[in-house]
């Protein structure tokens, strides 16, 4: 450099890219938490059956709860990317609580046995998943599956508490608040059930939503990167898991309080595929794909058993093969593709 040259200083470049890019994160994880006008329409559906069916309401009582355990597997499943098939242990747990407060302790108010059970899965489901959610993929499934045959194994062994495969004798459930009695149409039990179900959503919905919920997501789509962040994965598999059981077993609980019988056949595993198949046909990872896909489910099982009670799964099956060939989102995947298709030639 010359002696009379004066140095120049280069501005740093701002670039406009990062900062836009950053606001746009920003404002899609703040939008994120509100709520849409069609979320309301699943709970639009859910009232208005209540006056159209009124002489249904046992059976939508069913309804209600099986969309109630397919969203608690949806949390792990569709989420978390935990492939299990022993899901309806947890379930069982929360149906045993109720069955054995009852008829062993004398214990048949609602609220409270059903606060025992939502404790007691939820202890079940920190226990085994300390454990078992330090393996993947085949090892957890078969291992997943054990877990719930070996409690099942256990309570047809002591069959003289649980009653064995001939269900729980005595069950007497209280009154609802001392006052609502569970009638003959199972109104009552539809009403209480469906407010649970309000607010089982309304939190999962914060939390798939929450920085915890985004960091299941990449669990489910990148273990690996995730652990190379320092994310720790398997405490938050752990904590996806406890909540997931806690509402399974409220599930089970309350399948036990509306139909006052239980027997071990809530551990099978034809109960954990069944609720697999719910959240299949519906579509994982989206929380309204198990209003759809346990509301189809157990609707076809009610008609297609009445028409052929020895072949009405083949329907069931049916249905399933073609949603897996053909609907890789599940039905709601659908919808949603008719929707857009629907506003694009609206549009032109």
């Amino acid at each position: 450099m010359a002696a009379n040259e004066t140095p120049t200083v280069t501005a740093p470049v701002t670039s406009t890219a990062a900062p836009s890019a950053r606001a746009r994160a920003m404002e899609f994880i703040v939008k994120r938490h509100y709520l849409r006008p069609w979320e309301a329409l699943p709970w639009v559906l859910v009232i208005a059956a209540y006056f159209i069916f009124p002489d249904r309401m046992t059976f939508g009582t069913q309804v209600l709860i099986g969309i109630m355990f397919a969203l608690s597997l949806d949390l792990v499943l569709g989420y978390a990317g935990i492939v299990t098939l022993g899901h309806a242990l947890f379930f069982g747990i929360g149906a045993y609580t109720v069955a054995l407060l009852t008829a062993r302790w004398n214990w048949g108010e609602p609220i409270s046995s059903m606060l025992v059970a939502i404790v007691l899965s939820a202890a079940a489901g920190f226990a085994s998943g300390w454990f078992l959610l330090r393996y993947r993929n085949l090892t957890l499934l078969m291992l997943t599956l054990a877990a719930a045959i070996l409690v099942q194994e256990a309570g047809n062994y002591r069959s003289d508490i649980t009653g064995g495969y001939d269900g729980v004798p005595g069950m007497e459930i209280w009154k609802l608040f001392g006052v609502f009695e569970n009638d003959l149409y199972g109104r009552t039990y539809y009403v209480y059930v469906g407010v649970l179900l309000f607010v089982v959503w309304f939190v999962l919905r914060r939390i798939v939503y929450s920085p915890f919920g985004a960091a299941l997501t990449g669990i489910r789509e990148n273990v690996r990167r995730m652990h190379a962040i320092g994310s720790p994965v398997h405490l938050r598999l752990v904590t996806a898991y406890t909540i997931a059981a806690g509402i399974a077993g409220m599930a089970g609980a309350l399948f036990a309080q509306s139909t006052a019988y239980t027997t071990l056949g809530v551990f099978d595993f034809d109960n954990s595929a069944k609720v697999m198949v719910m959240l299949i046909l519906g579509g994982t990872g989206r929380l309204y794909g198990a209003f759809i896909g346990a509301t189809v489910y157990l609707v076809l099982e009610d008609n297609l058993s009445k028409m052929s009670p020895t072949f009405w799964q083949f329907g069931i099956g049916l249905l399933l093969v073609l949603t897996v060939l053909f609907a890789r989102r599940g039905l709601l995947g659908v919808i949603e593709d008719a929707l857009k298709l629907f506003g694009r030639r609206s549009k032109s």
